[in-house]
């Protein structure tokens, strides 16, 4: 059985960024819950060399109906030209944990 339930990630560069991406993302009721990870290092290829910089991790509790609205949303928002925009299945949960996440993005 697919579950609709999916954390998407998306990495930036600066802790500004990733708190006005997560405050709109909940706001807009496009997320149930967004936890900002600090200390995060990327090393990736980008235009032909190799680079690498500190990062936050925005970890986004949603469901798969919203994930085409907050991936725009996360692309108006988001400092870098190509984010990393990456939607995970849940595949099991805590149901009442769960349902808090239906309850809050069924707007």
């Amino acid at each position: 059985m697919e579950s609709n339930y999916i954390v998407v990630f998306s990495t930036v560069e600066n802790y500004l960024n990733g708190y006005q991406i997560a405050k709109v993302l909940v706001t807009e009721r496009l997320a149930a819950c967004c936890t900002i990870l600090q200390n995060a290092i990327s090393i990736y290829e980008w235009e032909g060399k190799i680079d690498e910089r500190k990062e936050f991790v925005l970890m986004i509790k949603t469901t798969q109906n919203k994930f085409e609205e907050l991936k725009h949303r996360i692309k108006e928002l988001h400092t870098d030209k190509v984010p990393e925009i990456l939607a995970i299945p849940i595949v099991q949960g805590l149901e009442e944990y769960l349902d808090w996440v239906s309850q809050i993005t069924s707007s």
